[in-house]
C-alpha cells in the first residue's frame, strides 16, 4: 500500500533500526519503546490487521509466531525471563498503524491488566 509507513519501512524507503529480515517479514526497534526490548515484527505483505488475515496468511502468521518471534526473543536476551507479544487491532485495541504488526516487549516485568 503506497501510503503505509510500515510498507515503506519493509521496502527500505524509510530507515529503521532493523534487527531481522527474511523473505516474508522484517523486525525493527520501536521508535517509542515501552520496555527495554521493544521490537515490531511486520509482514512485508500489507495486511491491515488480525481481522484482515485470510486463509492464505496462515503460513505467514505461523512463521512469525513459531519461527521469528522465538528466535528474536532468544537473540535479544528476553526468552529466559519472559516477554510479551501484542497485536493491537482496531482503534479501541490501540492499533495506530493499519498494517499488521506484533510488538515483542521484554526486559522488564510486565503488569496485568495492560492499558
Amino acid at each position: 500500500m503506497a501510503d503505509c509507513i510500515f510498507c515503506k519501512i519493509a521496502a527500505k524507503e524509510i530507515p529503521s533500526s532493523l534487527v531481522y529480515e527474511d523473505e516474508q517479514v522484517v523486525a525493527f526497534k520501536d521508535l517509542e519503546p515501552q520496555a527495554p526490548v521493544h521490537v515490531l515484527v511486520i509482514p512485508k505483505k500489507h495486511v491491515e490487521s488480525v481481522l484482515a488475515l485470510a486463509e492464505e496468511d496462515k503460513g505467514l502468521v505461523s512463521h512469525i509466531l513459531v519461527d521469528v518471534i522465538p528466535k528474536l526473543a532468544k537473540e535479544l536476551g528476553v526468552a529466559e525471563r519472559g516477554f510479551r507479544v501484542v497485536a493491537n487491532t482496531g482503534e479501541e485495541g490501540g492499533q495506530s498503524v493499519k498494517h499488521l504488526h506484533f510488538h515483542l516487549l521484554g526486559g522488564r516485568s510486565m503488569q496485568w491488566p495492560p492499558g
